[in-house]
């Protein structure tokens, strides 16, 4: 799947994890859509937990080498 952005959030920590996820998607159009590059561990746990409490559509992260990765879509309201 193509998207608009991507971001690599792989050195980053919880939470800035979900921080810097949400500034990118901040950013964004309505309907576009993310590709966020994240480690295993707790960013694999809390970044999708923190979009689901916020109502974003995501992919289920799918291993990509030795990280994951997830799509993001930006709700068009």
């Amino acid at each position: 799947m193509k998207s608009d952005e991507f971001i690599d959030i792989t050195t980053e920590h919880c939470p800035m994890t979900f921080v810097r996820v949400k500034l990118k998607l901040e950013e964004m159009e309505a309907g576009q859509t993310l590709t966020v590059r994240l480690s295993g561990g707790e960013p694999l746990e809390n970044v999708p937990q923190s979009l689901k409490d916020e109502n974003y559509f995501f992919t289920t992260p799918e291993a990509d080498g030795d990280c994951f990765k997830m799509v993001v879509t930006k709700p068009k309201s």
